[in-house]
């Protein structure tokens, strides 16, 4: 039986200097893995898909916070009984039909490949992708990671602002994994990024393309930053991201040069009868048309993807209650996505995170 420790002899001066068995074998030089986290995406939209995705999904304690002796009858029996058929019917308006799969899959890979080409320099670096409910999952690429040699691997949460329902679940389900491992890697969780001044500068840049892409006649007078919501209860037990969204949307501002007229910000996603964060982006679009806005943009500045939170809620309901209302017509800023400055600000982020990990002069 061989030794499992030849894998910390990596060459014959290291044998040498440790009086290792002759028979030992060269081992490749360790490499570092970056796995890219998003939240996920059900395999299809029909019903059984969509019951099992969501299902995992607002099964999450992290998400979730009614004890489960409550929640759980109230969920199998009730919710998944009947959101399935309209989730399944929102993402089918926006199913990437070519590839058969959601659009979050298709960039989130997309990300992950333009990535892994930025760093084709460093064959000491290996990226890769998950998702935290749905495939690939986390446990299967860190098994995946590690068969490639990885002894450290950089988490890297593609959500700006922190919060425990987004980043530290994807985090816990990435220790939950290390949890089973008899030989664990290194690891580096990455630090949210709602203020990084490359963050910033891209998604300021991202507003002015898409204003100037419009027709004169089809200017809006509004750009609203709209976030993903939250219960209120979260923000009053400590979690910091609606403060993160507030610095966000400041900075943003200030880079665009708007004031609060101009760029107001609201969250949207409701779910359930409790209070959730204020003001909601459906009642501020119908307020603002009410109001005489009839050319509205929105921007969803804590989405690194485009989802079927942004291209379905957004795009066309929100859009159908804000024309309903009075408005014109709404458009919608893409996310960063795969562009060259989405994908210069991920690089970004994972030199940042994988300093004094990665040895040399050049970049990674």
């Amino acid at each position: 039986m061989k030794c499992p420790f030849a894998m910390l002899t990596r060459s014959k001066d290291a044998r040498d200097a440790t009086r290792a068995p002759a028979d030992h074998p060269d081992i490749p030089p360790a490499k570092t893995g970056v796995l890219l986290l998003n939240l996920g995406t059900p395999d299809a939209t029909d019903y059984s898909s969509m019951r099992r995705y969501l299902s995992e999904f607002l099964s999450d304690r992290r998400v979730v916070e009614t004890p489960r002796v409550l929640w759980q009858p109230i969920l199998q029996g009730i919710i998944l009984t009947f959101r399935p058929k309209k989730s399944g019917r929102a993402y089918d308006k926006i199913w990437n039909r070519d590839l058969d799969e959601s659009p979050l899959r298709t960039i989130a890979r997309s990300q992950a490949e333009k990535l892994a080409a930025r760093v084709t320099n460093r064959s000491d670096v290996i990226v890769d992708w998950a998702m935290r409910y749905g495939t690939p999952s986390i446990p299967e690429r860190i098994d995946a990671l590690q068969a490639q040699g990885c002894t450290r691997i950089v988490f890297l949460a593609l959500y700006p602002q922190y919060s425990s329902a987004t980043s530290a679940t994807a985090y816990d389900k990435a220790f939950e994994a290390l949890g089973m491992l008899r030989w664990q890697p290194a690891i580096r969780t990455a630090a949210p990024y709602y203020d990084d001044p490359v963050y910033i500068d891209a998604l300021a840049r991202s507003v002015r393309a898409h204003i100037a892409s419009l027709p004169d006649d089809a200017q809006p007078d509004v750009i609203l930053a709209s976030y993903h919501g939250l219960p209120q209860e979260y923000l009053e037990k400590g979690d910091p991201y609606s403060c993160q969204c507030v610095v966000t949307t400041r900075l943003l501002r200030a880079a665009l040069g708007y004031d609060e007229q101009r760029m107001p910000m609201s969250f949207q996603s409701r779910f359930g009868p409790t209070q959730w964060l204020e003001p909601a982006t459906d009642t501020t679009v119908v307020e603002l048309a009410k109001q005489g806005t009839t050319r509205l943009a929105v921007i969803c500045p804590g989405f690194s993807v485009d989802c079927v939170e942004t291209l379905e809620e957004i795009a066309i309901g929100v859009r159908e209650q804000f024309i309903e209302h009075g408005g014109t017509d709404l458009t919608m800023v893409p996310c960063l996505n795969d562009s060259d400055d989405g994908m210069a600000l991920i690089e970004h982020l994972m030199q940042r995170d994988l300093a004094g990990w990665v040895a040399g002069d050049e970049p990674v």
